[in-house]
């Protein structure tokens, strides 16, 4: 009995961690999306920014834009959603559009350029992923003159 009683708890203990990966996978994993509005050449042909785009995710405003600058939102799970709000020049009106993306599995950073993904273009020609630069810095060491314990000026023994 008391055999029988340990193995059935052993057993619902694996099934609730099971059903806890399982729900874990539906959720999906974070991703974070950066906004690119700057030029972008495909094909010969070039696609200029708009003069403002403000972006909205989950109802908030996760980005605003003018041209050359990039945003970012966070994300949770392969189906995002977000409203734009495009200005395409300067004081002129204003457009609103919902949009859905399918987000890589692989990627946990992605650029998403916006004159591209507007133009609708094929996604690898605005969706990439972020590749953080690395920048190295020369730190240069000082060296004290002397002895490390600062009894150069003692005198002789």
């Amino acid at each position: 009995m008391n055999k029988t009683r340990r193995l059935l708890f052993r057993l619902g203990t694996l099934l609730v961690l099971l059903a806890i990966a399982a729900w874990m996978m539906v959720i999906g994993r974070g991703h974070t999306v950066y906004f690119d509005n700057k030029k972008l050449e495909y094909e010969g042909t070039t696609y200029d920014p708009p003069y403002k785009v403000t972006i909205y995710v989950g109802g908030e405003q996760a980005a605003k834009l003018n041209a050359k600058e990039r945003g970012m939102a966070t994300a949770i799970g392969q189906d995002f959603e977000m409203e734009l709000k495009i200005m395409e020049v300067k004081g002129g009106d204003e457009t609103r559009e919902t949009y859905q993306i399918k987000l890589p599995r692989n990627l946990d950073g992605i650029v998403v350029n916006l004159p591209g993904f507007l133009a609708g273009l094929p996604e690898e020609a605005w969706m990439s992923e972020f590749v953080p630069m690395v920048t190295q810095e020369t730190v240069e060491e000082e060296v004290p003159a002397g002895d490390e314990f600062g009894m150069e000026d003692i005198g002789d023994f």
